[in-house]
């Protein structure tokens, strides 16, 4: 892996890793876009609609899609939001807060299995590196065309 880029390194591993939660997911006739769905919406107080779609970093025509693809399922409903009339708040129903804690137990199962087989010194120095390029694209300073 030596002779590859940075960024292609960060692509393939994205790639391989939403390509197992999908495989697994798949098992539950779920998408990794579902689980992550589920993960990102309050358990009891259900969210604004509006800050999922940057809490999850999804287009709004895919969140559109995910969502309805879960509410066709039963996995959540939609209520007016009482503080806001315009605005909509997803809640979990009882079939989602299940499904919620299948996504959860797969996540922890990922984590750990990481975590088991990586030093905590390499562990971090990953966090680090990922926070730095983080930061270096939130300010803009790869293409800055100034």
């Amino acid at each position: 892996m030596q002779d590859k880029t940075i960024d292609y390194i960060l692509r393939y591993t994205w790639q391989a890793v939403a390509r197992m939660y999908n495989e697994e997911a798949a098992k539950y006739s779920a998408t990794m876009a579902t689980g992550f769905a589920l993960l990102s919406i309050d358990r009891e107080n259900g969210t604004p609609s509006t800050t999922l779609g940057p809490k999850m970093g999804m287009e709004a025509t895919s969140l559109t899609r995910t969502l309805k693809s879960m509410e066709e399922k039963g996995l959540i409903i939609r209520k007016k939001n009482p503080a806001d009339g315009r605005g909509v708040l997803i809640y979990l129903t009882e079939l989602g807060k299940e499904k919620r804690e299948l996504s959860k137990n797969t996540v922890l199962k990922f984590n750990e299995t990481v975590k088991a087989n990586i030093t905590e010194e390499k562990l971090q120095n990953f966090m680090e590196v990922a926070e730095v390029i983080n930061e270096l694209i939130t300010d803009k300073k790869i293409f800055n065309d100034k």
